[in-house]
C-alpha cells in the first residue's frame, strides 16, 4: 500500500511538471517581484497562442462592454475600455520590445505572422460603430458629468481616437481601409527587417593588412578585430555600416578611400537592388498612407497626422523647418570652407566629401580646441555617466536607484534598478541594455514593459532604456564618446518620464503624448549632460580614479557648439524629406529621383546627405514617426525654452524641478500638453534660446 501511493504520487509530480512546462507564462498572473515578466519561462513557442488568446479575450471583454444594457456611463464605458485587453498588452509590450531588442528569425517570422492579425484586431474594435456610439453618447455631455480634467482628457482621447481611426466611414470604406492598415503593417515590419538585414548581413570593410589601419585608436582596432573573430574572419578587422562601427573609422582613419567605401554602404543601405532592397516599400507605405487618409477626408497623410499634434499643420512645421534651416545651411557651408582650406594645406589636391566630413571636423576640432574624442573618452565610464545621470534625477526629483541582481532579465549583460521616492518606497522598475550587439535594432530608445497607472490599485511602471554603445575594452569598461554621453542622458529622461508618470488611466500616462512632445522631456535631460557641474561629477578616469582636467572641461564645455551647422542641416534635411514625402497627394514612381530632387530644391551641400536617407529611414517606415521626425526640432525649441530658468536660478533649483517634475515629467498626457508647458514656463515657448543654444544665432 506504502509502496502504490508512492508511485502515484510520483506519477502525479511527473504530470505536473509536464504541466508546468506546457503552462504558458503569459497566460498566467506573474509571480515575480513587482510582476515583471518572468524572461526566464518564455519561449518562442508562448508568443502565438498568448497573443490569439489575448485578441480573444479582449474581443469579449468588448463585448460585455457594447451588450451593457445600462445607459452609459463614464465607468461602465470608458474605464472598463482602459481595462480591457491586458493579456494582449503583456504579451505585445514583451514580443515587441524584444523584436527591436533582442531577435532572432524565429520572432521576425513570428512578427510577419502576427502583425496584419494585430491590425486587424484593432480595427475589430476601432471600428465597432456600437461602441462607438455608446463613446460618442458620453462625449456630448461631459460637461454635465461633474468630472475631473483628467477624465475629460480621456474622454476627448478615446473619441478622437475612434474618429481618427474611421469609424464614422461607410462600411465599403472601413473595408478598404480595414486592408490597407493590415498592408501597412506588414510592409513597415518588412522594411524594418530589411535594413536590419542589409546592416548586419550586406557589406563589411574587411581589412587584412594591418598598415591599413593607420590613425585609428587602439580600442577601435580591437572592437574590429572582436568583430572580425565573430563573423569568421580570424587575423582580420571588420567594420560595419553602424554608427557604433563606423563613426569611429569615418573619424580616425587616414585611408580615403576606405572611408568612402564603408561611408557609401552606410548611405546605400536599402538601396542595392536586391531581395533587401526598401525603395519599392517606401513608395507603397506613402501611397497606401495617401489613401488611407483620402478615405478619412483629408488632402494627404501630412495633415492627418499632424491634426493630432501641437505643430497642428504643415505651414508651421515649414516656418520652424525654414527658421534654422537658412542658418544652420550658413554655418554648414562656413564649417565646409575651414576644412577644404585645412585640407589645401595638409597638401591634399581634392575637394571635401561626406565620408570626409567626420576625419576633418575632428581635425578642426583638436585645432580649435586642443582636444580629441580620444583624449575625453577615457573619463566616460559608462557605468559612471549613468550613475551621473541618476545623481542629476536626485537632486532634481528626490528619487534614487538601487540596483538589483535577482530581478528577470532577457540577457545577463543587463542591468535592472528599482527606482524610489524619498519615503523608500518603489515607483518603478528601470531596465538598461545599452551594448550593440547584431541582434538589435539600430540607435537607442526607450520602451515600457509595463506603463504606470492607478486606477484598479497602484501599477508600478517597468521600463526599458536601449542603446548601442561600444562593448566592452580589455579592461571591462565600456567608454563612451560625448556624443554618447548625451545619448544615454536622452533615453533616461524618456525613462524619467515614463518612470514618475502620476496619471490615473494608463492611456494617459507616462509618455503617452503626441509625436512633437514627446522627445521635450528627453532632449530637456541633454542640457544637464552638458553642463560643467554634472560632467564633474561622474567624469573621472577609469584607470586611475582621477578626475577630469578642468582644462579639458573646458575646452569640451567651449567646443558645444562646434559643428553644429552639419548637425543642423543633415537633420532638418531628413525632416525635409519626411514632409516631402507626406505632403504627396500623388504615387511617387522613383524613389531616388524624389528624395535627390527634395534635397536639391532646399539646396543642401554635396559635402552633407540628409541624416536618414528614405530606404534607411526606420522613423518614418518603421518607427512611428511618419511626417513627425520635426518633432525632435519642435521640441528642442521647448527644452531650450524650458532650461532658462535654471541657467537662472541654478541648475539644480528645487522650486524650479518641482514645477517641472509636475507638470511635464508626471503629467503625461492629462491635460492640454500646451496648457501644461505654461503652467511650467509660465508663456508659450520662443525660438531664440534654441538658435543661441546651436550657435545659429549670428546667421
Amino acid at each position: 500500500m506504502y509502496k502504490s501511493i508512492i508511485i502515484l504520487a510520483f506519477i502525479s509530480l511527473l504530470l505536473g511538471c509536464n504541466e508546468n512546462k506546457n503552462m504558458n507564462p503569459f497566460l498566467e498572473e506573474y509571480s515575480t517581484p513587482y510582476k515583471i515578466p518572468p524572461f526566464q519561462d518564455i519561449k518562442l513557442e508562448h508568443y502565438m497562442p498568448a497573443f490569439q488568446e489575448g485578441m480573444k479575450e479582449h474581443l469579449i471583454e468588448i463585448n460585455q462592454i457594447v451588450k451593457n444594457p445600462e445607459d452609459p456611463t463614464f465607468e461602465n464605458t470608458i474605464v472598463e475600455l482602459e481595462r480591457t485587453g491586458k493579456t494582449l498588452d503583456k504579451v505585445s509590450s514583451v514580443f515587441f520590445n524584444l523584436l527591436s531588442s533582442n531577435t532572432n528569425e524565429e520572432m521576425d517570422k513570428i512578427a510577419q505572422e502576427i502583425s496584419p492579425m494585430l491590425s486587424a484586431h484593432r480595427d475589430k474594435i476601432s471600428l465597432n460603430i456600437d461602441l462607438f456610439n455608446k463613446i460618442q453618447n458620453i462625449y456630448l455631455k461631459k460637461n454635465s458629468l461633474n468630472l475631473t480634467t483628467e477624465q475629460l482628457r480621456l474622454i476627448d482621447e478615446t473619441y478622437k481616437g475612434f474618429i481618427r481611426s474611421g469609424v464614422q466611414l461607410s462600411p465599403d470604406s472601413m473595408n478598404k481601409l480595414t486592408k490597407i492598415n493590415k498592408q501597412l503593417s506588414s510592409l513597415s515590419l518588412k522594411f524594418d527587417q530589411n535594413l536590419l538585414k542589409e546592416t548586419n548581413e550586406g557589406y563589411s570593410l574587411i581589412i587584412e593588412d594591418e598598415n591599413m589601419l593607420e590613425g585609428l585608436p587602439k580600442d577601435v582596432i580591437k572592437q574590429a578585430k572582436e568583430l572580425a573573430e565573430a563573423n569568421g574572419n580570424k587575423g582580420k578587422w571588420v567594420f560595419k555600416p553602424t554608427r557604433v562601427s563606423m563613426y569611429p573609422f569615418l573619424t580616425y582613419s587616414t585611408k580615403r578611400e576606405l572611408r568612402e567605401k564603408l561611408y557609401n554602404s552606410y548611405i546605400k543601405r536599402g538601396d542595392n537592388n536586391n531581395e533587401k532592397d526598401n525603395k519599392n516599400l517606401a513608395i507603397q507605405m506613402v501611397d497606401l498612407r495617401t489613401q488611407k487618409a483620402n478615405l478619412l477626408g483629408y488632402k494627404t497623410h501630412a495633415d492627418f497626422v499632424l491634426e493630432n499634434t501641437m505643430a497642428q499643420n504643415t505651414g508651421r512645421v515649414k516656418k520652424l523647418l525654414d527658421q534654422v534651416w537658412k542658418p544652420g545651411l550658413e554655418r554648414a557651408k562656413k564649417e565646409s570652407q575651414e576644412m577644404q582650406d585645412l585640407i589645401q594645406e595638409e597638401g591634399g589636391n581634392f575637394k571635401l566629401a561626406a565620408w570626409d566630413w567626420w576625419h576633418y571636423s575632428e581635425k578642426i576640432r583638436q585645432l580649435k580646441y586642443d582636444f580629441s574624442e580620444e583624449e575625453i573618452k577615457p573619463y566616460f565610464s559608462e557605468t559612471k555617466v549613468l550613475q551621473g545621470a541618476f545623481d542629476v534625477a536626485t537632486k532634481l526629483f528626490d528619487i534614487t536607484f538601487t540596483e538589483r541582481f535577482d530581478l528577470p532579465k532577457y540577457r545577463e549583460n543587463i542591468r535592472t534598478f528599482e527606482v524610489k521616492d524619498l519615503s523608500g518606497e518603489v515607483i518603478g522598475i528601470f531596465y538598461t541594455d545599452y551594448t550593440v550587439r547584431s541582434n538589435k535594432g539600430g540607435g537607442a530608445w526607450m520602451n515600457s514593459f509595463r506603463s504606470q497607472s492607478k486606477f484598479d490599485g497602484k501599477q508600478i511602471p517597468v521600463v526599458m532604456n536601449t542603446c548601442n554603445f561600444p562593448p566592452p575594452n580589455e579592461d571591462g569598461i565600456s567608454l563612451l564618446s560625448f556624443e554618447q554621453v548625451t545619448t544615454l542622458f536622452h533615453e533616461f529622461g524618456h525613462a524619467l518620464h515614463g518612470l514618475l508618470s502620476d496619471a490615473t488611466y494608463p492611456s494617459l500616462s507616462g509618455t503617452r503624448v503626441t509625436r512633437d512632445y514627446v522627445e521635450f522631456p528627453s532632449q530637456m535631460m541633454e542640457n544637464w549632460a552638458g553642463e560643467p557641474e554634472v560632467i564633474a561629477s561622474f567624469a573621472t578616469h577609469y584607470q586611475t580614479n582621477e578626475p577630469i582636467p578642468k582644462e579639458l572641461l573646458k575646452k569640451i564645455t567651449n567646443a558645444s557648439k562646434f559643428n553644429q551647422g552639419f548637425a543642423t542641416t543633415e537633420y532638418v534635411a531628413a525632416a525635409y524629406l519626411d514632409m516631402a514625402w507626406h505632403t504627396q497627394d500623388q504615387k511617387i514612381e522613383d524613389a531616388n529621383i524624389f528624395e535627390s530632387t527634395t534635397l536639391n530644391e532646399i539646396g543642401l551641400m554635396p559635402e552633407i546627405n540628409s541624416r536618414y536617407r528614405s530606404t534607411y529611414f526606420a522613423h518614418i517606415f518603421a518607427g512611428g514617426y511618419s511626417m513627425g521626425y520635426y518633432s525632435y526640432l519642435w521640441t528642442e525649441v521647448l527644452e531650450a525654452d524650458a532650461f532658462q530658468p535654471f541657467r537662472e536660478k541654478g541648475i539644480f533649483d528645487k522650486e524650479t524641478a518641482d514645477k517641472l517634475k509636475k507638470y511635464v515629467y508626471s503629467a503625461g498626457n492629462t491635460d492640454d500638453l500646451m496648457t501644461q508647458y505654461k503652467r511650467y514656463r509660465g508663456s508659450e515657448p520662443k525660438i531664440e534660446p534654441l538658435l543661441k543654444k546651436r550657435g545659429l544665432d549670428e546667421f
